[in-house]
């Protein structure tokens, strides 16, 4: 069964219950989701503030739990602007669906308004998204891999690590068809730079989906600031540069200003971290690729394996 797509007030109210028993809801208004889950913005007719539902389809409840985990993580230290989880409950309910109540953090995604921003505010935005990313990352991993409430099939280092994602996204890469050429030239590129990936010692708390739809921006006395980040699915335990490296493919492409502010905010970096980020972004791109492959997006593939040859060559 897909994730509901409209959520009646009084179905809302049932969910909502254990938290707002005698609070009438006005209105459940959609807001942006993702392909596993659907969000509503709750308002009520009395005095409450309004709250965020996130459901789920009961097959993806470990995702669930995997969220509530690293958003209790991330507000354990400090660090946020993120939703506070109020509540979730099993799929007990008229759904038939988990679910989880989080609090609504103020603004809009800065992928809404980032065509409209002039050139100061767009990189005092992107020296902000720095600043949360550094916070993140001092939260220190135990292990390299995929995060749910631990980490899964974790490995000691990131050499074993970054080999093994290669790998297996090579792998799905062929599976869907791609070119044999850009295998080979992808399996070269990483045997030349495979000392690159034991430069990182440390794993750390990697959001690994900080673009422009998962950043909250809001105008405060006519300066835009990000008034949070949201959506930590996706999260792993990583090296840093990793994320850095997603947000540069996805969001920042051939725009020195949001690269620059984006470094600025981050602060210090390894000498090598160009080197890094270079060989994150072919990884994050091939991974892209297998995504849109896997869901039969062919759309995005020509542009994308163009970009591989590019930073292969």
């Amino acid at each position: 069964m897909s994730a509901t797509t409209a959520l009646p007030p009084a179905v809302a109210e049932e969910l909502l219950h254990p938290l707002f028993p005698a609070e009438p809801v006005r209105e459940t208004v959609p807001r942006t989701g993702g392909e596993l889950s659907t969000i509503f913005e709750i308002r009520f007719a009395g005095a409450a503030e309004p709250v965020v539902i996130k459901i789920y389809d009961d097959r993806w409840r470990w995702k669930q739990e995997k969220e509530i985990y690293v958003y209790g993580l991330l507000r354990q230290h400090g660090v946020g602007p993120v939703p506070a989880v109020l509540h979730h409950g099993d799929a007990d309910n008229t759904l038939g669906r988990c679910y989880t109540v989080m609090t609504m953090l103020r603004g809009q995604p800065l992928s809404a308004v980032s065509h409209t921003l002039d050139r100061t505010s767009l990189p005092a935005i992107y020296r902000q998204i720095g600043a949360c990313m550094a916070a993140v990352h001092q939260i220190p991993q135990a292990a390299y891999g995929y995060l749910t409430t631990q980490v899964l099939d974790p490995e000691s280092t990131n050499t074993a690590y970054m080999t093994r994602q290669f790998d297996k996204k090579l792998r799905e890469y062929a599976d869907h068809g791609g070119d044999t050429a850009i295998v080979t030239a992808i399996e070269a590129k990483v045997a030349r730079q495979t000392e690159l990936l034991g430069a990182c010692r440390q794993a750390v708390l990697c959001h690994n989906d900080f673009h422009e739809g998962n950043v909250l921006v809001a105008e405060d006395g006519g300066r835009w600031q990000v008034s949070g980040f949201i959506d930590v699915e996706n999260a792993i335990a990583a090296d840093p540069l990793t994320d850095l490296a997603k947000t540069d493919y996805y969001c920042v492409h051939d725009d020195q200003d949001k690269r620059e502010a984006l470094r600025d905010g981050y602060g210090t970096l390894p000498t090598d971290w160009s080197e890094r980020v270079g060989l994150y972004r072919l990884y994050h791109a091939l991974e892209l690729w297998d995504w849109f492959a896997s869901i039969g997006n062919t759309a995005p593939l020509k542009s994308i394996a163009d970009d591989i040859r590019r930073m292969t060559a």
